[in-house]
């Protein structure tokens, strides 16, 4: 009996370290006992295991936006760029809303090479599907593509964010500007190669050329309104970059650029439905001109204290309000000639970091209809964004943010043989507060 517990006693010291290696641990600076009942999700721990290197990341958002109009529940995260005039009921009315929906899990893959090219693949998705409550949120797709990438030169496959538009607005609210002037939505299936060409050391160009699915096939033709892609998109880039400024944070503080300057462009064409004059094509087209620049370089190229960056982008375009480069896709229906609703977008935004913890940012955005007499009754003439926010990372994982916008939307009318149409001209303002709660994994 004694032989017996000795061998028991020499398995468990030697199986102990194993055991310590692998037993969980609890967070329990609020539950002392946790570890006696950790509940449904304690004691769950599981590899991740895949035919090639897996990574797994994502973060928890909870949103909580205080508006003062009603601009309804449909997308609590973010305000749409229409704002309610203000002489209406939703303009006269607040509102209060929490969701959890932008909350956002992705997938990683390291593949194997292929002649000299590093092979990876990335899935993200995020809440909100077509579900329009909180409970009912359903999964999205948002990013879906495979790469190959060599030293210079990289071919991507899948679905990602629009070529058209580089600039995203480093906002709490989910619209992260796309309606006011940085049109970096939708994400698109496509076929882009990105190229680098270096100059010297510190110096380099980056050209992006690819082909995109024409958004505006998602919309059911109907007569009179509607409008269907006939051809792909073509969009590129030409950018400059270079060393010589250092890097400062990019977008939400987690991107450190350096300084970066150049242009974009995008051209498609679509068939617009009219019954009584047949099918008529109409081109989509934008080109514009982007910048980032450290002002206050990181002094090691990795910590945010004491940084400062600014970005900024100006465009024209037509008959693209499938990425909100403008208001409007088609207008002029009426009279049976329909014609592209052009118009500009402006983006200015700095970002500041005191200390690597503590981030400011604010800016301004507009997006501008530039052919009003084309448009017909209640257009939307301008759409602004006055933003500022500030962000303290508490720990690797937990953010807390906290935001004002001033929304504004400018509404138009057009003048006829008869004069004015009276009533159709109007204000929409929105002031929104916004408090967020992150946990980055």
């Amino acid at each position: 009996m004694k032989k017996v517990f000795g061998f028991l006693a020499a398995g468990l010291m030697l199986a102990s370290p194993v055991m310590a290696q692998d037993a969980p641990t609890y967070n329990c600076d609020f539950q002392p006992s946790c570890e006696v009942a950790p509940g449904l999700y304690g004691k769950i721990s599981e590899p991740v295991t895949s035919k090639f290197k897996l990574s797994i990341g994502g973060f928890v958002k909870l949103d909580y936006a205080y508006n003062s109009v009603n601009f309804g529940n449909s997308i609590p995260a973010r305000a749409p760029a229409q704002v309610p005039k203000s002489s209406s009921l939703q303009g006269q009315a607040d509102q209060s809303v929490f969701t959890a929906r932008q909350s956002r899990l992705w997938f990683k893959v390291a593949g194997p090479t292929f002649l000299g090219a590093k092979t990876n693949a990335l899935i993200e998705a995020d809440f909100y599907g077509a579900g329009s409550s909180n409970e009912a949120a359903d999964f999205r797709l948002r990013h879906a593509y495979g790469s190959l990438d060599w030293k210079n030169t990289q071919i991507l496959f899948g679905q990602t964010s629009d070529i058209f538009g580089p600039a995203v607005a480093s906002t709490v609210d989910f619209s992260q500007g796309a309606p006011f002037g940085t049109p970096n939505q939708p994400r698109v299936p496509q076929l882009r190669v990105t190229q680098k060409v270096d100059l010297n050391a510190d110096n380099a160009l980056k050209l992006v050329l690819g082909l995109q699915n024409p958004p505006q096939d998602n919309i059911a033709p109907t007569a009179g309104s509607a409008t269907y892609g006939t051809a792909v998109n073509v969009a590129g880039q030409a950018m400059f970059v270079s060393k010589a400024l250092g890097v400062a944070p990019g977008f939400y503080g987690m991107a450190m650029n350096s300084l970066t300057a150049g242009v974009f462009g995008l051209w498609g064409s679509e068939k617009v439905s009219i019954p009584a004059t047949g099918d008529k094509s109409v081109d989509s087209w934008g080109y514009g001109f982007y910048t980032f620049v450290p002002v206050l370089k990181s002094k090691d190229g990795k910590s945010r204290a004491m940084t400062m960056s600014f970005e900024g982008q100006i465009y024209m375009a037509a008959n693209m309000a499938f990425n909100s480069a403008t208001a409007g896709s088609i207008v002029s229906l009426a009279d049976g000639n329909p014609t592209g609703a052009k118009g500009y977008g402006l983006y200015g935004q700095v970002i500041f970091y005191p200390i690597q913890d503590l981030g400011f940012t604010a800016g301004y955005e507009r997006r501008n209809a530039s052919n009003y007499a084309s448009y017909g009754n209640n257009f939307e003439k301008s759409n602004t964004n006055i933003f500022a926010n500030v962000a303290y990372d508490l720990n690797a994982a937990v953010r807390v943010a906290v935001e004002y916008q001033n929304l504004n939307t400018q509404y138009g009318h057009v003048v006829d043989g008869t004069g004015t149409l009276a009533g159709l001209s109007g204000t929409g303002t929105a002031n929104v507060g916004r408090f967020a709660l992150y946990y980055f994994f």
